[in-house]
């Protein structure tokens, strides 16, 4: 049985996320010590939250350094995917520096708002994802990665959104895959198989 561990930070959507692996057969744990990031066999970060203080909670408890140096397969998601870049607008935050560049704010407009948050389509450049260009999902988001290298998934709100990043051992959803249905699963299962 696949095992998976979540980085708790004292906020987000663990228990969301932790009912969407165990119905995939998976068994997940959670862990706010670098130790069990260290031993985990896949690391899974969870969205919702903000960034300054996701990133004054992972530095109180010593797990930058630890996610820093984790070689196994890892997810994260939303605001777990914005802290793998280098900065973030919201809170003007340093943060893990994983992939280059700095999380910016959306700017709404008179066809799109701010967050957004609904149902995107997908275009997708690499299928290995478990995703397909077409597909919706569901996005809850005011900040947004940059579109770059890494990116293997993207949505239009009004700019180009990366929905999908890899970068390593590392892979980032800005969508919430605990909340796609069917091709959310897909996505999941996809990165518990990779």
């Amino acid at each position: 049985m696949t095992s998976v561990t979540l980085v708790d930070l004292g906020y987000g959507n663990l228990g969301s996320i932790e009912t969407a692996l165990r119905r995939l057969g998976t068994e997940v744990q959670r862990t706010s010590t670098p130790e069990g990031i260290a031993s985990a066999e896949r690391l899974f970060v969870p969205g919702v939250g903000a960034a300054g203080f996701a990133m004054e909670r992972m530095n109180a408890l010593g797990l930058a350094d630890a996610l820093r140096g984790f070689a196994g397969p890892a997810l994260g998601i939303c605001l777990g995917m914005h802290l793998l870049f280098e900065r973030s607008e919201e809170g003007d935050v340093p943060m893990l520096g994983l992939l280059p560049g700095n999380v910016r704010k959306l700017t709404p407009t008179p066809k799109f708002t701010v967050p957004h948050m609904g149902w995107s389509r997908l275009e997708v450049t690499s299928e290995t994802c478990g995703v397909s260009s077409g597909d919706y999902v569901y996005f809850a988001h005011s900040f947004a990665a940059p579109d770059g290298i890494g990116t293997i998934a993207r949505a239009h709100h009004g700019v180009t959104v990366p929905a999908v990043v890899r970068s390593g051992n590392w892979t980032g959803a800005q969508f919430h895959p605990e909340r796609s249905g069917p091709t959310g699963a897909r996505f999941l299962q996809a990165w518990l198989a990779s």
